[in-house]
């Protein structure tokens, strides 16, 4: 971090991956009710802020097909702009957003999530703003369900529609992750007559317990997607023959737990061309935690 009182550079906005994925049941509201285990990876987007003269927010990095106005980025930050305006009758100074984009948009990795949480975490520390993790994490939640654990900022099991977070160990691996090249829209999963939406409640100590974690329960949403999208059931069967291979979230990534960077650099080096992979670290913690642990 640089400049402090001017800029915040460097500010990582890492993936995540879905352990498993149940979906129990669904709301009056038709939000669906889920249990999940959110695994933070060294692997993700890099944003930069600058403050301007004067109160606008810019993203000044062009996002092919994310218009500025619609970016969870931008709208995170007004979010967070309205808020100090409304506890201290001031509103703080513009900003520009810069942003080193390489997480797959419609990957089930959580790259906008991850972005808007780096970016309410940035802008509190750089305005001063002095809100609580927990403060961040309900202003955050409106715009996406999976914004709070980024906040939160540590494996989590999740549950309700992924915003009740308890902290949780889970095994310090290796992951190898592969994009199979096409977008899933989360709204077609999730409203898919054929997606099982009854499966049993579990617990955190049925996680906790199993022996291998990585191969805990199942992705529900994982046989609507490979169905609609048959480049991901190609990327499921490939992997599968290295380890337990499933989705993330609602698609496309596919991923397996290995035990060493030794054994993920072996996978890769098989993996077929057509599809981008890479290996990634699980994370204890999000990289911004301690960096700014004053102030959350």
């Amino acid at each position: 971090m640089t400049e402090l009182n001017t800029a915040l550079k460097n500010c990582p906005a890492p993936a995540k991956l879905n352990l498993f994925l149940h979906v129990n049941g669904r709301r009056a509201d038709g939000y669906h009710l889920l249990q999940t285990v959110f695994q933070l990876i060294d692997h993700g987007d890099m944003l930069h802020f600058t403050l301007r003269d004067d109160t606008a927010l810019r993203r000044v990095t062009d996002l092919p097909g994310v218009p500025e106005e619609s970016d969870l980025i931008i709208r995170a930050a007004r979010l967070l702009q309205a808020e100090v305006l409304r506890r201290t009758g001031a509103l703080p100074r513009g900003v520009n957003i810069e942003i080193d984009k390489i997480l797959p948009m419609g990957g089930g990795v959580g790259g906008g999530s991850s972005d808007a949480a780096t970016t309410l975490m940035a802008l509190n520390q750089l305005w001063n703003a002095g809100l609580s993790k927990q403060e961040l994490m309900a202003l955050g939640l409106p715009l996406g369900a999976d914004i709070p654990f980024f906040i939160f900022g540590e494996t989590a099991f999740a549950e309700g529609v992924g915003e009740a977070l308890q902290a949780v160990s889970a095994p310090e691996c290796w992951y190898v992750v592969i994009e199979p090249g096409v977008m899933v829209p989360t709204a077609a999963i999730f409203g898919s007559e054929h997606l099982t939406r009854d499966t049993p409640l579990v617990n955190i100590t049925d996680f906790s317990s199993h022996s291998r974690t990585s191969g805990f329960g199942k992705n529900d949403l994982q046989q609507v997607a490979t169905k609609l999208f048959p480049p991901v059931a190609e990327a499921v069967e490939w992997l599968g023959a290295y380890g337990d291979a499933r989705m993330t979230g609602s698609g496309a990534c596919v991923f397996s737990a290995v035990a060493t960077e030794a054994d993920a650099d072996a996978v890769l080096a098989k993996v077929p061309a057509q599809w981008t992979a890479w290996k990634a670290k699980a994370l204890k913690q999000h990289p911004l935690i301690g960096k700014f642990s004053a102030k959350l």
